[in-house]
């Protein structure tokens, strides 16, 4: 049978307003936070409630040939695994994730993130962007291929319930699972980004991460502050200092040379070309406060920064007392979240002991400095674009974003599957892509999905599958 690509939207159209909004709408209800963020996850069974929601959907599908399984190892979040036959040789990989952010404060008035609502054609509510819609979307896609008699290869689908917490669940499920997986010659992600709503964009590097606290003890307990001032350094007086030793307080670039790195030539071209298409709006798109501007004028290197330059942000505190319980008391200690994100060929074990070294050798006043509970994730950088897929992903964009060509870049955030799966399939070509795109926020309040990029986004993914098996796999 002809591929007509007008037709496959229809489907996919049909699917989404049919099936998948509705579930979508089920799915926000439940507060499955990662295990990062709910300690009590497996008593509070929020995961496995979305783990079987999507799995039955999934089991509904009229996809011959489609297997559908929660896969549980004692103690870890659920997966599902999922497998369709295919037509052509290769097996492609999709993945997405099923765990959700905290509720996080500053919604507006009407939205939560656990109350789902739609306004327009943007479903809002915590993780229907950000993972949510993946298996649907996955399955979506495969579906409309089917309808028409069109090709493609085998399909392996995993929705990991971990990848909020950095994925540690998941190398362990990719072992117990390896033989049944198989070799992976295209990997399919839809956890990423999108500059805009009028293009497909595929990610082609995201950042890693380093973080830990940094906690800073000058006192025993607290004391009087019109005693002792002026005698005791303060514990956040001594934390700045320290900051000072890690980033330029005046520029925010951050000074410890084991999280920078070369820049490569082709990326410095990709940040180039995106703010070209961007302009301002790739600043313009977060909820600054009025008269505030960015970091930088000039969007490319803006770009760069937000993707292959470290950058430093605070994330949390701990020693200090909320507004209406500071009294004038010297704080025995102040402890800091720090995060860093780093570029994608950054070591991170690496960055997390040369930061540790900075902030805890010879700290001012003899103060008692803890580099503690540090984690670190690879970043990740993709091989260079098959011809054909590069070919593929301009039509297909072209095809259902209103003849706009694919754009590429790379993303500010982590996947840590991504690295796991470029070491474990060397020869896989990637397709990262998501629904992510201006002011959606991802793990802040007002998160929305928006669903026109979702529908069109579905379509895309359909017909590289129908490209990929027409070449006879990877």
């Amino acid at each position: 049978m002809s591929f007509e690509h007008e037709r496959l939207l229809s489907h996919v159209n049909g699917v989404w307003d049919d099936t998948i909004v509705p579930t979508l709408v089920d799915y926000i209800r439940i507060p499955n936070k990662s295990p990062a963020f709910d300690a009590d996850w497996e008593a509070h069974g929020f995961m496995e409630e979305a783990a079987a929601l999507i799995a039955n959907w999934c089991r509904e599908r009229p996809i011959p040939g489609l297997t559908v399984e929660i896969v549980r190892l004692e103690g870890r979040t659920p997966l599902i695994y999922m497998e369709v036959p295919g037509s052509g040789p290769g097996t492609v990989l999709l993945y997405g994730h099923l765990d959700k952010q905290p509720e996080m404060t500053g919604w507006r008035e009407g939205l939560g993130p656990w109350e789902p609502k739609l306004v327009e054609d943007r479903l809002y509510g915590r993780g229907g962007a950000d993972d949510g819609y993946s298996a649907f979307a996955s399955l979506a896609a495969i579906e409309a291929l089917e309808a028409q008699g069109l090709p493609h290869a085998r399909c392996v689908i995993l929705i990991e319930g971990c990848e909020e917490s950095g994925s540690y669940d998941l190398p362990h499920y990719i072992d117990h699972l390896a033989d049944r997986i198989g070799a992976v010659d295209l990997v399919v992600c839809l956890d990423s980004g999108a500059g805009d709503y009028e293009r497909l964009w595929l990610t082609t590097s995201l950042r890693g991460f380093v973080s830990g606290e940094l906690c800073v003890s000058t006192l025993t307990e607290g004391v009087h502050s019109g005693d002792a001032s002026g005698i005791v350094p303060s514990s956040f007086r001594v934390a700045r200092a320290l900051l000072d030793r890690i980033e330029d307080v005046a520029s925010g670039e951050v000074t410890v040379e084991e999280l920078s790195v070369a820049i490569p030539e082709d990326r410095i071209r990709q940040a180039a070309e995106a703010a070209r298409i961007l302009g301002e709006s790739v600043y313009a798109k977060f909820p600054f406060q009025s008269g505030v501007r960015p970091v930088l004028a000039d969007p490319a290197e803006l770009v760069l920064n937000r993707t292959w330059r470290p950058a430093l942000s605070v994330t949390g505190a701990a020693g200090l007392p909320a507004l209406a319980d500071a009294g004038n008391v010297l704080r025995p200690q102040t402890v800091l979240k720090l995060s860093i994100r780093i570029p994608p060929t950054c070591d991170p074990a690496r960055g997390v002991e040369a930061v540790g070294r900075r902030l805890t050798t010879d700290p001012p006043y003899g103060a008692q400095v803890e580099w503690r509970n540090t984690e670190g994730a690879s970043g990740w950088a993709a091989p260079p674009l098959a011809d054909w897929l590069e070919e593929s992903i301009d039509l297909a964009s072209a095809h259902y974003f209103q003849g706009n060509p694919a754009a590429k870049m790379g993303e500010g955030g982590t996947i840590p599957f991504m690295g796991m799966l470029g070491e474990k399939f060397p020869r896989a070509q990637f397709l990262i892509t998501g629904v992510l795109g201006p002011a959606s926020n991802a793990h802040g309040p007002n998160e929305f999905l928006h669903i026109p990029t979702g529908k069109r986004l579905t379509a895309c993914v359909a017909e590289v599958l129908m490209r990929h098996a027409e070449r006879g796999g990877g």
